[in-house]
């Protein structure tokens, strides 16, 4: 069974093919900013896109015929259950109008649903960012206008849960772990018999900073820096997503650029870089409460994972909770294609988006 898996991203569209779970190609499409800046909206690039992808098609001489299923990246959509969805009409509705928010992984469903009527396949999306299965006490702040959300790195995070499960010979459903995917955005996750039962937003100032986040702030320096008439509400948006984190320290979001300063004698890049591995330990050892301390395994992973200098400073700090598992970078092309493989196999049944 062949299965192509879709990732649009704001500049690029990740495209990979799959043959009974093994990766046959995959490549990454990258377009001009000024070409993307022609549409009007996200939705507007669908035809663009679509085009896009049927040249890779062509270029590895595969035809939507000869696929079992098109699988994409879920987008913004309402809060739903983990696992792998058909896409349907009113998933479509929701996306197309940006209902719960705009992002180019809005797109994953259109596309992935245009290329299966194309050959006659099936179209799902999994795991989207907006998975939330959290337990009700993971909800509350200290205001009844701010309840707290579950946006997360679920592709990944639900991806290497189960490869941890497998390392452990127990059913993900048996593990009690914590997850933590460490990318532009970090996420740290605690996994309570295969629910996500508490997660900081890693989009929206939750958690700990990243290479280009703010994480969580201070609520009254941030209230009165809202306040000073210096900036305007896109501006402070931008501070806490796009340019915070390593980049309002630094002016980078490249933790490699932050070791080689580091590594040249530049204290600040220095104390920046615990600070970093410091704030994602700390959560990690939140989430060890929410577990009340029964915890399996800790999983590093994402694009961070990648340094050993770095897993090392936070492996020193949380090494006494449970055993720590490095799975360096994502793997989420993959993750799209195994969750369409556990639908055509007939593992799980499709879950229904309403």
């Amino acid at each position: 069974m062949k299965v192509l898996a879709l990732n649009p991203g704001s500049t690029s569209t990740k495209v990979a093919l799959f043959e009974d779970g093994r990766e046959i190609w995959n490549e990454t499409q990258r377009y001009d900013t000024d070409v993307l800046k022609e549409f009007g909206s996200i939705p507007d690039q669908m035809e663009f896109r679509l085009a896009e992808i049927e040249k890779s098609l062509a270029a590895h001489d595969t035809s939507p015929a000869d696929l079992s299923a098109v699988v994409g990246r879920g987008g913004l959509l309402k809060p739903i259950e983990s696992g792998t969805y058909e896409v349907n009409d009113a998933m479509l509705a929701d996306l197309r109008t940006c209902r719960w928010g705009a992002h180019a992984s809005n797109l994953g469903a259109l596309l992935a649903l245009r290329l299966a009527e194309a050959g006659g396949g099936r179209a799902f999306i999994v795991d989207p960012v907006v998975v939330d299965e959290m337990d009700p006490l993971a909800r509350y702040s200290g205001l009844p206008e701010i309840g707290r959300r579950s946006i997360f790195h679920a592709l990944n995070q639900k991806a290497v849960a189960r490869r941890a499960a497998a390392e452990l010979e127990k059913p993900y459903e048996e593990c009690r772990m914590i997850v933590a995917h460490m990318g532009g955005g970090i996420s740290v996750g605690a996994h309570d018999r295969g629910r996500v039962v508490d997660v900081n937003n890693a989009l929206d100032g939750d958690g700990p900073f990243s290479p280009e986040r703010a994480g969580s702030l201070p609520a009254g320096g941030l209230v009165r820096l809202a306040f000073s008439g210096k900036y305007d509400l896109p501006r402070m948006q931008k501070m806490l997503t796009g340019q915070g984190g390593l980049v309002a320290h630094l002016g980078t979001n490249d933790l490699r650029e932050v070791q080689r300063r580091k590594s040249q004698g530049d204290g600040k890049a220095a104390l920046v870089f615990k600070a970093l591995a410091y704030q994602i330990s700390k959560e990690i050892g939140a989430c060890a409460a929410v577990l009340a301390g029964e915890v399996d395994v800790i999983v590093l992973t994402g694009g961070l994972a990648h340094s050993e200098e770095f897993t090392a400073l936070i492996r020193d700090r949380i090494s006494f909770i449970a055993p720590v598992i490095v799975y360096p970078g994502e793997d989420e092309m993959k993750a799209l294609a195994d969750g369409a493989y556990r639908i055509l196999s007939g593992e799980e049944e499709p879950k229904v988006y309403a």
